[in-house]
């Protein structure tokens, strides 16, 4: 039986499981999930255990707390339960859960998780974390995600990560990495850590770097409101500033057509591919940051970066078995390079730098999607800029050399801004030009001497910003035949390829992450220890051993 449609689409007024709070330039984001309220039938949300409903609520609170409350510089996350903070993901929902769903949620949280920190970093909105209780599994991966830790000192509040000797599993949303990397908490002290399924509490919680801060159970409060007002204070962020309002994203689905407003999806379920047509801007772009304000969601950039984010998470938990996205585009290069130029130079403004970081994390989620990505040039595309990241991030792209017979659009072009050099990077600290080209940066000096030339399939092949350049003849026959090889090959292999290959150049937090969450819990999750009939997954709860392979592989 199909597991229901999961529709990413929310707002505050439908949260089921968590509330938001203002106070002066503080928010307050608590934690009050409905035992009933999971995604899916079967289980019971219980001690504010989680599924991927619960995040997804989480991150569209993130999100709007950046877009719609620039006066807030700091966020707490809490909990309404007496002596539980959070016990993580629910057991009993990924014992029900097929394999590529417990992957698909681990990866979203994830990616929440990565926007929390990039909304302190980058943003002036720094997370604090209350804890009133137990913080156990993704629980206490939550709290890993902000900047600072509160703990009730109360003798039994504590925080833990009991995966391995609970579940025979290991936190798949970062935990192990954040721990070593982020908190520098020394290998011996989170070895111990992470095989105690009761976890560490009080003094030695603080004193491995676990914890920032232990607080009296009764001054938690006031002291957590505190904390949080000085660290707003010395936000950045315009405390007098209006945001905009995030207007529910359009989309309509008409059988294996996915409509939205700057962007069609057409599925082809015989060669499991799914063609992702963005639209370029209809008019020029407005003439200021005041302008950019008054259209709001609407701006053309922040419209398209919505309707591509809903869309890439619609695929990646409906549509699995559809495992190449091609990627195109239509519309006037001129047009995009407009606007690429008004983000540049209006990029001090509070929204504009919201709508560049939010692009960054579309970005990074389709590097990190696990399908196969062909780029598309042809006559009447519009990859300039922002939208040639869409190229830049393929396996491989083609453009057209000419024309096609018959048609009386010109031949396409490709073009660089700015937006190309900077403002977008990826996961491993680096633009996708210098990934690109990380045998010879020197070829970045060339590259930007470019900027803003029209560049036909010639050009871009001699650059090397495209991969083939067929002409007309061999167009369609090269493209038919990338789409079907993909179609063919291990699903398996393919993910394991290409998150090797799309990654090179320096490692960070980010990058071990996702490697590690492609890797190592996407072979454990079908692991018989784990997931076997005798194994812990499936076993918990009832009392009963699990039988474990002995075999270190």
């Amino acid at each position: 039986m199909a597991e229901p449609t999961v529709d990413f689409r929310t707002s505050p007024d439908r949260y089921r499981h968590w509330k938001l709070a203002f106070e002066g330039g503080v928010a307050y984001l608590t934690m009050d999930v409905n035992e009933d309220g999971g995604l899916k039938p079967g289980y019971k949300l219980k001690l504010n255990s989680y599924d991927l409903g619960v995040d997804i609520e989480l991150a569209d609170a993130v999100q709007r707390l950046r877009f719609e409350h620039p006066e807030i510089g700091a966020v707490v996350i809490r909990s309404q339960r007496e002596r539980i903070f959070c016990s993580g993901a629910n057991i009993n929902m990924l014992g029900l859960s097929s394999h590529d769903h417990k992957v698909n949620f681990c990866k979203f949280t994830n990616e929440t998780r990565l926007a929390i920190e990039d909304a302190t970093e980058h943003s002036g909105q720094s997370y604090i974390c209350s804890i009133n209780g137990i913080a156990a599994g993704g629980g206490y991966e939550l709290a890993l995600a902000c900047e600072h830790i509160l703990l009730a000192d109360d003798g039994s509040s504590a925080v833990s990560l009991p995966e391995l000797p609970l579940l025979a599993v290991l936190p798949g949303t970062g935990g192990l990495t954040r721990l070593v990397d982020k908190r520098l908490v020394r290998r011996d002290h989170a070895d111990f850590f992470c095989t105690t399924a009761e976890g560490v509490r009080g003094k030695r919680a603080r004193d491995w770097r676990l914890v920032d801060k232990l607080i009296p159970p009764s001054k938690l409060a006031d002291e957590t409101r505190r904390i949080a007002q000085e660290v707003a204070g010395k936000s950045r962020r315009p405390a007098d500033a209006k945001g905009i309002a995030l207007a529910p994203i359009d989309r309509r689905i008409d059988g294996d057509t996915i409509r939205y407003g700057m962007l069609t999806v057409e599925i082809d379920r015989e060669r499991r591919a799914a063609r992702l047509r963005v639209n370029g801007p209809a008019a020029a772009p407005p003439a200021d940051a005041a302008a950019i304000h008054a259209q709001g969601a609407a701006f053309w950039p922040l419209a398209l970066a919505r309707d591509l984010d809903d869309a890439m998470m619609h695929l990646r938990l409906n549509e699995t078995e559809i495992g190449t996205w091609v990627l195109q585009s239509q519309g006037d290069a001129a047009l995009v390079e407009a606007y690429d130029d008004l983000l540049a130079r209006e990029s001090v403004n509070w929204l504009v730098r919201e709508i560049m970081l939010y692009w960054k994390r579309v970005l990074k989620r389709l590097d990190v999607s696990s399908r196969s990505l062909i780029a598309l040039v042809e006559p009447g595309s519009c990859f300039a800029g922002t939208l040639f990241e869409l190229v830049l991030a393929a396996d491989r792209s083609y453009m057209l050399d000419g024309t096609f017979d018959g048609s009386n659009l010109p031949a396409a072009t490709v073009a660089l801004t700015a937006m190309n050099f900077g403002p977008y990077p990826m996961g491993n600290g680096l633009t996708r030009l210098a990934t690109r080209f990380l045998a010879v940066p020197k070829h970045l000096d060339t590259l930007k001497d470019e900027i803003g030339e029209a560049l036909d399939a010639e050009a871009a092949d001699e650059l090397g910003l495209v991969t083939f350049t067929p002409d007309d003849i061999d167009w369609e026959d090269e493209v038919r035949l990338a789409i079907e090889e993909r179609a063919g090959f291990s699903p398996d292999g393919l993910i394991g390829m290409e998150a090797n290959l799309r990654f090179a150049g320096p490692e960070t937090m980010e990058t071990k992450i996702f490697a590690r969450l492609s890797a190592w819990q996407n072979w454990i999750f079908q692991r018989p220890n784990a997931t076997g009939a005798e194994g812990a997954l499936k076993l918990y709860g009832t009392g009963k051993q699990s039988k474990f392979d002995r075999k270190r592989a």
